[in-house]
């Protein structure tokens, strides 16, 4: 399970001729997606509902996943299932009402400091570009002349008085929304491919399959933000591997410190632990906050001339105190008396 980065015909099909199987989404550059949205302005899919997730607030409805077969397969000859959201639905007509607001509001007012149509023109392109409304927003270009007299010469003005016009061209940029467009993007509002190889799964599952993707990227989450992994410029490919190892011990420690914490709540009845801020309960407690409650713990030593005198070990809390006991780790660990000199 992949994002639309694996849907190429050489990933896939190197999955597919070793036996593999894949489940991806199709990005909106294949020529299956555009085949499927002009299908649907004259066709109307019959969805089967495949999953009903609840709602995450009160009075809000609930998010129904529907699927339906393509009725072509894709260029490599797999399978193509389209999904429909009923959240995604709503959120893609919010976010093109949004862009076509934002975009109209960028264009109102005279452009009084531009002063050629092209660069008029120029510049409400960019603007609708910036909205990103260009693809729901047409945009005319409005010229009006202005027409003003002055006299020729200075002084007060009387009979013989001589004036000479003077014309100004200001533009201004009206805008109509293209109901066409709007109404073919809203006839698959919600809608997104996926294609697979996989030819035993039904619908729904293919549709559950994809949705599992995020614990699988899980580990990515933690290499990019627990553990911080940064690009580095090194020359030597020892120096690489050297890295990607750290990294990689680090991930799987991580995963073996979650499961033997989850693992050990289950068998002693625990349903959650205080390890958010303010003491609010975790259920499913994962590693970055186990580490976080013990960032503070600390041993300090006190010298004198060059001598160790004492040492101050640290106090675990009684949530510290849990934890280790959930991991199996001693609390002598932290507390185990330092030999005084």
């Amino acid at each position: 399970m992949a994002d639309s980065k694996l849907a190429s015909g050489k990933a896939m099909g190197h999955i597919a001729s070793l036996g593999g199987r894949f489940v991806t989404v199709l990005p909106r550059t294949r020529g299956e997606d555009k085949w499927f949205r002009d299908w649907a302005q004259t066709n109307q899919p019959q969805w089967t509902e495949a999953l009903r997730v609840p709602a995450q607030r009160a009075g809000e409805p609930d998010n129904v996943y529907s699927t339906f077969p393509a009725p072509l397969p894709s260029a490599e000859g797999w399978r193509v299932i389209w999904v429909h959201s009923t959240a995604k639905a709503t959120r893609d007509a919010a976010t093109r009402q949004a862009r076509i607001q934002a975009g109209a509001a960028k264009l109102s007012g005279p452009k009084c400091r531009l002063k050629t149509r092209v660069a008029v023109q120029a510049d409400a392109t960019a603007a609708l570009d910036k909205a990103g409304a260009t693809r729901w927003i047409t945009v005319t270009v409005d010229e009006t002349v202005e027409e003003t007299y002055r006299q020729e010469h200075r002084g007060r003005p009387g009979a013989n008085t001589r004036y000479r016009k003077h014309s100004r061209t200001r533009f201004s940029v009206t805008w109509t929304a293209r109901p066409d467009t709007i109404a073919y993007d809203a006839a698959t509002d919600g809608c997104f491919p996926l294609i697979t190889c996989d030819t035993a799964l039904i619908d729904a599952e293919i549709l559950t399959a994809y949705r599992y993707q995020p614990n699988l990227e899980r580990r990515h989450h933690l290499l990019k933000s627990v553990q911080d992994a940064d690009p580095l410029w090194l020359h030597n490919p020892a120096r690489i591997e050297a890295s990607f190892c750290c990294q990689f011990i680090a991930l799987l420690l991580g995963a073996l410190i979650q499961r033997q914490i989850r693992t050990a709540m289950r068998q002693a009845n625990t349903s959650h632990l205080p390890l958010y801020p303010e003491l609010r309960a975790c259920p499913p407690p994962s590693t970055e906050p186990i580490l976080e409650i013990f960032a503070d713990v600390t041993r300090h030593e006190l010298h004198h001339n060059g001598q160790l005198v004492q040492t101050f070990e640290p106090d675990p809390t009684p949530l510290q105190q849990q934890v280790l006991n959930l991991l199996g780790v001693p609390v002598t660990s932290y507390t185990q008396a330092t030999p005084t000199h």
